[in-house]
């Protein structure tokens, strides 16, 4: 069977977001262009990772380049993106890895999400040669989702995904862990529970 590449260059829309209440959310990357959608699941870490390596890699660009690349500093107005995930979410599959890159001719991001595989290995170099192996081959490998961006898109994603993260349960005011609409309990309470 061959590789599934989810493509989107341009895409109108790319997103992250959530579906659930706090501390239940599922995390989504979502594309959509010319009215095709494309959800893809992962965790809020990777969504979090993801949006710092993106501002990572356009100050980068921006660095090298002078300022003459097409890259705002901070995350345009008019590019900016408040709305709800497209419904219905449907998952195309749960990333596994993701790369970034710069594209220098194109002056575009470009954003890859790869799907999970589970690797049967017996030893640590059975695993390492199975790994190679998924990466090399381009025409079987697992589902993919590539989106190409302008430096404004790049910076807008990136801002609405690290306040998507930043928008779950409030930290505990002694000990940071997240509170629960249940209650907390807190370890520098000694295990009492505290009310949120």
């Amino acid at each position: 069977m061959s590789r599934q590449v989810f493509l989107y260059d341009p895409p109108d829309r790319f997103v992250a977001g959530t579906v659930g209440l706090p501390g239940r959310r599922t995390f989504f990357l979502q594309a959509s262009a010319s009215g095709r959608v494309t959800s893809v699941a992962l965790e809020k870490t990777q969504v979090a990772a993801l949006a710092e390596r993106i501002d990572e890699l356009l100050d980068e660009v921006v660095r090298r380049t002078g300022g003459n690349a097409p890259v705002p500093a901070v995350a345009p107005t008019d590019v900016a993106d408040a709305a709800p995930l497209d419904a219905p979410v449907e998952e195309e599959f749960r990333v596994g890895t993701m790369a970034l890159a710069w594209d220098g001719d194109e002056q575009r991001m470009i954003v890859e999400a790869q799907a999970l595989v589970e690797l049967d290995a017996d030893t640590d170099e059975d695993l390492a040669d199975a790994e190679e192996r998924l990466l090399q081959d381009e025409e079987n490998g697992p589902p993919m989702l590539r989106v190409r961006l302008s430096g404004a898109q790049a910076r807008a994603f990136a801002k609405r995904a690290l306040d998507v993260v930043n928008a779950g349960r409030p930290p505990c005011p002694l000990c940071s862990l997240p509170l629960d609409p249940e209650g907390h309990v807190c370890p520098r309470q000694n295990g009492y529970r505290r009310d949120a």
